[in-house]
């Protein structure tokens, strides 16, 4: 019998895919658990629109992410935190002070998604890594300046 994956099934295959199953187990199992559907025409047409819907928001997702790698690539944000007297800050700047400044800026940046390789604790000039899709990774130079 032919149905289409609701759910990841181990040892049958992934979401969306349609595999061949003997009719006890599709009946008894799958069927049950709600984890897949039988094969008939109509329910292919709709697992191959929703796949392409899928691909078409991913490449929308994609040319975002590129649009903002050249944004940031371009882009230095300046933060003023406070400092004590020898210059070094209080505690370390986190990623939701530089989401903060991007955000002055007109930029939206989830704070998870900035990655910040070692603490920043005194005043300078740094470079941090802002993941903006699974392979599309922007550098940003984040100025500290006392407050």
């Amino acid at each position: 019998m032919k149905v289409i994956l609701k759910a990841d099934v181990k040892g049958q295959g992934k979401k969306g895919e349609i595999i061949n199953v003997s009719d006890g187990y599709a009946r008894n199992f799958l069927f049950k658990n709600g984890l897949a559907e039988e094969a008939t025409a109509s329910t292919i047409n709709s697992a191959r629109i929703s796949a392409e819907a899928a691909e078409h928001r991913k490449a929308v997702e994609k040319a975002a992410a590129q649009e903002l790698k050249k944004k940031l690539d371009a882009e230095s944000v300046t933060v003023k935190i406070k400092v004590g007297e020898s210059g070094k800050l209080f505690g370390a700047l986190n990623t939701q002070n530089i989401a903060d400044a991007l955000a002055e800026k007109g930029i939206n940046v989830d704070k998870k998604k900035i990655v910040i390789s070692e603490p920043i604790k005194a005043l300078g000039r740094y470079t941090v890594t802002v993941k903006c899709y699974a392979e599309i990774s922007a550098k940003l130079a984040v100025t500290v300046e006392a407050l």
